[in-house]
């Protein structure tokens, strides 16, 4: 059994998206941000910074989405992995992680724009050269797709960009038609759909787009 502590519109999607993509049964146990919970010593004991994600499966507990991913593909669904050996290992690999790269982009806009809640904490600066870097990467993935998703076939790798995507939306809005594309093909699946729905009510991102300061 899988269960898998989650926090709406948090990088435990990813992890979400993936059990209903491989039809894995898990049970989620909806956290906040806005209680102690995530600083409990019960769930200190499974996620050691406190953050989300974290999951137990058959006892066993991991807190890294990105290692998450890739265990569940190397033990659970292959289909959504590339094993060692295969031809687009060294690709898969380096896009899966690619999604941290995102992550963090996503990361400092959100502190930015929601955690600083008085304007004299943030910087207009680092907003505006944060839309720029996340939209950059946004552009690099969706033009880098062999059809598709990134590797021809659906993968976990999509699933580790594809948050990105997902969240970077509140952020930036590339006038570019492989974004566009990519887009709509990831959010076309049913799990993808499916995971949205079991998602929760949203707690981080409560607007649907979060504008940067203009410059000068």
């Amino acid at each position: 059994m899988i269960r898998l502590y989650h926090v709406a519109q948090a990088r435990s999607f990813r992890v979400l998206w993936f059990l209903n993509e491989a039809g894995l049964p898990h049970e989620v146990r909806q956290m906040s941000f806005f209680d102690k919970s995530l600083r409990a010593p019960e769930f200190l004991a499974l996620s050691p910074a406190g953050r989300i994600p974290a999951v137990e499966i058959d006892g066993q507990v991991m807190f890294e989405s990105g290692a998450i991913l890739e265990y569940l593909a190397e033990t659970r669904a292959p289909v959504l992995g590339r094993a060692p050996g295969h031809a687009d290992r060294a690709a898969w690999l380096e896009w899966l992680h690619f999604g941290e790269t995102i992550g963090q982009h996503l990361a400092n806009l959100t502190q930015q724009h929601i955690v600083l809640r008085e304007d004299w904490m943030r910087s207009p600066t680092v907003m505006r050269l944060e839309v720029k870097r996340l939209e950059k990467c946004l552009i690099a993935v969706a033009e880098a797709r062999r059809g598709d998703y990134i590797l021809g076939d659906f993968s976990a790798a999509d699933i580790a960009l594809g948050y990105g995507f997902l969240i970077g939306q509140r952020f930036v809005r590339p006038d570019h038609p492989a974004v566009a594309a990519y887009w709509q093909a990831l959010s076309a699946r049913p799990a993808f759909q499916a995971a949205l729905a079991a998602d929760g009510p949203a707690q981080i991102y409560t607007q649907d787009f979060y504008e940067a300061p203009a410059d000068g």
